[in-house]
């Protein structure tokens, strides 16, 4: 799983009772040993290019941050709602901040990036709460994202609210269903154009 918490190297750690250290030019030691295990800031996900086991790891991690960001902050329901799984455009939202977080919290990155991100969550907010009211999901209910047709286009079907009662069990069927999908998917495209013998 995907650690979603800052890290900081040792070098950089400052006891509280040993303030002359926080001015010391930790770089400066051309002979220290290169950090190991750090991991690389994270790169865009594009979701609709996902393999299945690629989305498991991808849904699984922002699941478990977005816990976490609506816990540590108070964010209500207006902001993140239960179901924002089942709207594409909450997840790209989700998946943007979480994404601009670990950057902004990567060890590499100077002090300013924690601040930058904060500014950053306090404009995604405002945002959020247009998309959710766009959406019409709720605490404990949820419709699909109404769509405007175009001329031309059949016109577009009504909606109907589903109230779900176990928020945690609607988000893994929805992932495994969105799994098999990719499988399905990727089994066609095998089919349509086969890969090239090996050798």
């Amino acid at each position: 799983m995907i650690d979603t918490e800052p890290h900081f190297s040792e070098a950089n750690d400052v006891a509280p009772d040993d303030p002359d250290r926080m001015w010391e030019d930790t770089d400066s030691d051309e002979s220290a040993e290169p950090a190991v295990d750090v991991p690389e800031p994270p790169a865009p996900i594009r979701w609709s290019l996902l393999s299945a086991a690629e989305a498991e790891i991808e849904w699984y991690a922002l699941n478990e941050w977005t816990h976490w960001l609506r816990k540590r902050y108070g964010l209500p329901t207006a902001v993140v709602p239960p179901f924002w799984h089942r709207h594409g455009e909450l997840v790209e939202e989700l998946s943007a901040l979480h994404l601009h977080y670990l950057g902004s919290f990567h060890q590499d990155q100077d002090g300013s990036g924690p601040m930058g991100w904060h500014a950053d969550f306090d404009t995604w907010q405002k945002r959020m709460r247009e998309w959710v009211t766009i959406t019409g999901t709720k605490l404990d209910r949820d419709r699909d994202t109404r769509q405007t047709a175009w001329p031309g286009e059949p016109p577009s079907q009504e909606l109907h609210e589903e109230k779900i009662d176990d928020r945690e069990a609607d988000f893994f069927a929805f992932v495994e269903a969105d799994l098999e999908r990719r499988r399905q998917l990727a089994t066609t495209l095998d089919e349509i154009f086969p890969p090239e013998p090996s050798g």
